[in-house]
């Protein structure tokens, strides 16, 4: 029985400990943001830094992930995924622990980001989302969305874990344990079982990825469909980024403590998980444009709660659950989207160019929203247009054409074949 006929059971017996692995690997690549927070204190005391130098990393990063992206989906294309993640993963353990080594020079401290930067390209979603995508079909939508939860995990379990370590070790010691641990852990895992299909030599690698169905690099930049999905995930990174760095001091604003504050942040995290899990089970009995384009103009939601004049304890708390769902599941929709408007013919590269959409969208987004704050004394300007470019992303995705129906023999293995049939 091909892949293409096997049943979502089938499926998931086969490739379920992929997916695991794929998901302790991503967890792994997410731990380094979604602990930020929590290191700016001690950082900012110890060595007498403002927080500008100690949170100047994560846009370092971005920066480089927005230029490499491409070329590591060109390498997966060619290459396969696992001959990048099993090294990828050894070197963010070391790179993850060298940060204990902070002395507090901001040259040592730029270094280790731009060090980090490099490495942490070889993890990011398209290692694993190429991977899993090639493994499923039928139920590719779940099995995307269990591999992304593990981003959610992260900004769930990490800031917890990180200020348990930190206050019972010390700060520089908690980046040796999590990164040994968690990164351990990761490395073991993907040893045993990140073993996508159809990578077992280079040359048959690229053999096999030259019959997959899908569009060429020339036929997706001329692809309208594409380029909605990836003005889309560009628009709502800026927007739920930001949101997402700014959620605390949005909340703190509207008179809710710090220490709660940081709970809706850590129940947004969950959500996220809930958001990824429920949003993969829909798309893979339904439109997928439709379940994403309801659930991304859902997210408008989110913003227009927490406007001044319209907020209240209850529906901050909405606010953020739905900001959290909406966190978990808008990469998942754009990573489905994208591998089934464009096949997996050349779905790397492709993914790569739309993963340094979300490079940069991540590194926009925060500062727009700290402009909006300096600007006007307040975060409703951004809160407005954040409620106005969700409803708009939304219809965006919502009116996409039917994507291509892949199955039905039409592989357009050049630009003169025939479109294939519309599923």
């Amino acid at each position: 029985m091909s892949q293409d006929q096997r049943t979502a059971g089938e499926e998931w017996r086969s490739g379920w400990t992929l997916v695991l692995a794929a998901a302790v690997g991503f967890s792994f690549f997410s731990i380094m943001p979604t602990s930020m927070g929590v290191f700016i204190g001690p950082l900012s005391r110890e060595f007498h830094w403002n927080r500008t130098i100690v949170s100047m990393g994560l846009p370092i990063a971005g920066v480089v992930c927005v230029a490499l992206s491409p070329f590591i989906g060109m390498f997966i294309d060619r290459r396969g995924t696992r001959r990048l993640a099993i090294p990828g993963l050894a070197a963010m353990v070391l790179c993850t622990a060298s940060f204990g080594l902070a002395n507090g020079s901001v040259a040592q401290w730029v270094g280790l980001w731009l060090v980090y930067a490099l490495v942490s390209v070889t993890v990011t979603s398209t290692v694993w989302s190429a991977a899993v995508a090639r493994a499923f079909t039928t139920a590719r939508g779940l099995a995307l969305g269990a591999t992304l939860a593990g981003t959610a995990a992260a900004q769930a379990v990490t800031p917890v874990l990180s200020t348990y370590l930190m206050a019972r070790y010390g700060w520089r010691e908690a980046y040796a344990i999590m990164a040994f641990t968690w990164g351990g852990f990761a490395l073991v895992l993907c040893l045993l079982f990140f073993r996508p299909p159809s990578e077992a030599s280079v040359a048959e690698m690229q053999r096999d990825t030259a019959k997959l169905p899908g569009l060429t690099i020339a036929q997706a930049w001329r692809d309208s469909g594409l380029w909605r999905i990836a003005i889309t995930t560009f628009l709502l990174m800026v927007l739920t980024i930001g949101l997402l760095i700014h959620q605390i001091p949005i909340l703190i604003e509207a008179g809710v403590s710090p220490e709660h504050a940081a709970l809706l942040a850590g129940a947004g995290g969950f959500a996220g998980i809930v958001g990824k899990l429920v949003t993969g089970t829909l798309i893979d009995r339904y439109r997928a444009n439709w379940v994403g384009g309801v659930t991304l103009g859902c997210t408008a939601f989110a913003f227009a709660l927490l406007i001044d004049g319209v907020r209240s304890p209850v529906l901050i708390v909405i606010a953020m659950l739905i900001n959290g769902y909406a966190a978990g599941s808008k990469l998942q929709i754009c990573t489905y989207l994208t591998s089934r408007y464009a096949g997996l013919r050349k779905f790397g590269t492709i993914f790569g160019f739309m993963g340094s959409l979300v490079s940069l969208g991540s590194a926009l987004g925060p500062l727009l929203a700290a402009m909006s704050y300096d600007r006007t004394g307040g975060y409703d300007m951004f809160l407005v247009a954040g409620t106005i470019g969700c409803i708009f992303c939304g219809l965006l995705i919502l009116t996409l054409p039917r994507y291509p129906d892949w199955d039905a023999g039409e592989t357009m293995p050049d630009a003169t074949m025939p479109e294939p049939a519309r599923a």
